[in-house]
């Protein structure tokens, strides 16, 4: 156990002023700089909760011993009542995780400020960080989490002695174990100051407002003189020992004519507490952008700004982020964006002139519902052709020729419904038994007129939309024996297709 002993520390002599006389100091007595207001590089020691916090707070803000280094340009230029009130709301949590919101509500300040004051506490020692708050694009600000410190500086002045209790433990967790006679009086003052409060300074509106009220009352005549023991209120108790120098005073009569008074008590919002709030042409436009980000994937990660002001014309014109959908839809969607923000600008110009009615609107937005759907029943077509395939019992051929004659028959089998069973009767009728004797070469025992024949049919499939005959080929031959049957470009393109009917960037349709 080693005991760390803080001698009295004598009274500190007030800094030079500087050349300028402006009262700044050249080396502030108490300052800790940026690399040192983090827990680990502390100097000084954790208190143990907010009373004893607060104490050292009002020794500082006593003590003069901590000038700000940078109130020349901007900031606060002392250690004031401020700057307690905003300690005093930190001495309230635990853990002390105080958000920017937090301190604004409960103070009043602006933003700005309450940054300028938690600085101050800083660089005087009497907060440290743990966890630095971050701002991410696109998430949650996180909050910084703060200890509060009591400077060593603060122990050196009141003589308090402290002991590390663990010689394993770091120095920030130190206790205290006496204090020296000289420093209990000034102890004692400090406690009295940290069970008060520190309430928010009136306004000078007020108290204006109260000196000519007083104005007012002379000026008609009300004159009454009223001793240490009664008060100016009519609902005292007791007798009072003044004397009304002007006796009751009546109102004219033009006063109380109309029968109406101003209430002293504000009148209730009609709007019920926490209902929605009619939004703004800026509401509205942020509304939209913050909507959009959320539904496109490719503006993930945008700034809802940017998108507010490249949005600014539809969302002016009353569009929803249906609408907008059903105007790219028109336009056509692409699936590779290197900026989000100046593609939609290009997308979104003179939209508004165009859908101008909601008719057109809705119109739009019934197309984009139906390339939609259709899409959706695609997808759902192949899953349940790979299921029928892969799932049952069956087992392929393990001929080549018998592989390609089923997957045709797969193919054909699922054009039936829409009116592929003529054609289906047709080639059953015309079917041609193939035996050993049919001259075999090309791919598989194809010749080279059937392997062009099916190129052109698969290319054909393919201007339509219809992946099969590439997609059964590769599961079912592989992809080597396909590329020799259709050709590397045509598969590679089948796959891009069938890849992309999977995405809901990409719809199948004329433009």
């Amino acid at each position: 156990m080693s005991v760390v002993a803080a001698p009295v520390a004598a009274l500190v002599p007030a800094p030079r002023p500087s050349a300028d006389g402006d009262g700044v100091s050249v080396l502030p007595v108490l300052f800790v700089p940026a690399g040192c207001q983090w827990l680990p590089t502390t100097a000084g020691r954790v208190a143990l909760e907010g009373y004893s916090w607060m104490q050292a707070v009002h020794w500082v803000a006593g003590s003069g011993l901590y000038v700000p280094r940078r109130h020349r340009s901007h900031g606060p230029r002392a250690f004031g009542l401020t700057t307690v009130r905003v300690a005093q709301e930190l001495a309230q949590l635990s853990p002390c995780r105080p958000g920017l919101g937090y301190l604004v509500r409960r103070t009043g300040l602006s933003e700005r400020s309450v940054e300028y004051h938690l600085g101050m506490l800083r660089e005087a020692g009497l907060l440290a960080y743990i966890v630095k708050g971050t701002r991410v694009r696109g998430e949650r600000a996180q909050a910084s989490e703060f200890a509060r410190m009591i400077p060593v500086e603060y122990d050196a002045a009141l003589g308090i002695r402290t002991v590390l209790r663990d010689d394993t433990a770091p120095a920030y967790t130190r206790a205290v174990c006496g204090i020296a006679e000289t420093g209990r009086e000034r102890m004692a003052e400090l406690a009295k100051k940290a069970a008060r409060k520190v309430r928010r300074p009136r306004s000078k509106a007020s108290s204006r407002s109260s000196a000519k009220a007083s104005a007012r009352g002379a000026e008609q005549g009300v004159v009454t003189a009223v001793s240490g023991e009664a008060r100016c209120t009519p609902m005292q108790v007791g007798t009072s020992t003044g004397v009304s120098a002007g006796g009751t005073y009546s109102p004219p009569e033009d006063k109380l004519a109309s029968g109406e008074a101003k209430s002293p008590t504000r009148k209730k919002s009609t709007r019920q507490a926490g209902g929605p709030r009619k939004l703004n042409k800026v509401g509205r436009r942020f509304q939209l952008a913050r909507e959009l980000v959320q539904e496109l994937d490719w503006l993930r990660g945008c700034s809802v700004a940017r998108i507010a002001w490249v949005a600014r014309g539809v969302a002016d014109a009353g569009w929803t982020v249906t609408d907008v959908r059903g105007w790219l839809h028109l336009r056509g969607e692409v699936t590779r964006v290197r900026q989000g923000s100046g593609l939609l600008a290009v997308l979104l110009a003179n939209a508004e002139n165009v859908l101008d009615t909601p008719a057109k609107r809705t119109e739009a937005v019934d197309q984009w519902r139906g390339a939609q759907e259709a899409a959706r029943r695609h997808r759902i077509e192949q899953v349940r052709a790979r299921s029928e395939r892969y799932d049952n019992d069956w087992t392929g051929p393990s001929s080549h020729r018998i592989q390609q004659e089923v997957a045709a028959a797969f193919v054909k089998v699922r054009e039936t419904p829409n009116g592929g069973r003529a054609a289906l009767r047709a080639d059953d009728e015309a079917t041609v038994i193939y035996s050993e004797t049919t001259p075999t070469w090309g791919v598989h025992g194809l010749t080279d007129e059937e392997i062009a024949e099916t190129r052109n049919d698969a290319r054909q499939r393919l201007m339509m939309g219809d992946t099969s005959p590439i997609t059964v080929a590769v599961d079912t031959l592989g992809r080597e024996t396909a590329e020799q049957l259709y050709g590397p470009a045509l598969v590679r393109r089948g796959l891009q297709l069938a890849h992309g009917a999977r995405s809901s960037l990409m719809t199948y349709g004329s433009r």
